[in-house]
């Protein structure tokens, strides 16, 4: 080799490939964007200013009557309907985050297939 050759960079190991995205993945709502919308849902139904991600539902003053409102808005804006036992399993934002993200990905799948 001489002076004058730049030297060839290392091959890059191979990645594993990624899952298959949403066929509507550009129109998904980030990860911050679900959450702050469903954020905005328990502040808006339990009729309070704040809200923190892992604010219980419960503990911040809601019941079953105002958990099916809810999981009313979680079907209407995001398009998945989770039963009220996956309510309760984590009746927070955060919970339900993942579990609209996780609903909306197998979905997603399904639909690939």
């Amino acid at each position: 080799m001489s002076l004058d050759t730049p030297a060839v960079p290392p091959a890059a190991p191979p990645t594993a490939p990624s899952a298959p995205s949403a066929p509507d993945a550009p129109d998904a709502p980030s990860d911050a964007e679900l959450l702050g919308s469903l954020t905005a849902v328990f502040r808006r139904v339990l009729e309070l200013a704040e809200v923190p991600a892992d604010g219980n539902f419960f503990l911040l003053g809601g019941d079953s009557l105002v958990a099916t409102r809810v999981l009313s808005a979680v079907a209407r804006t995001h398009g998945v309907e989770l039963t009220f036992d996956e309510f309760l399993a984590d009746p927070t934002p955060a919970g339900l985050a993942a579990r609209v993200t996780a609903a909306t990905a197998a979905t997603a799948v399904a639909a690939a297939r």
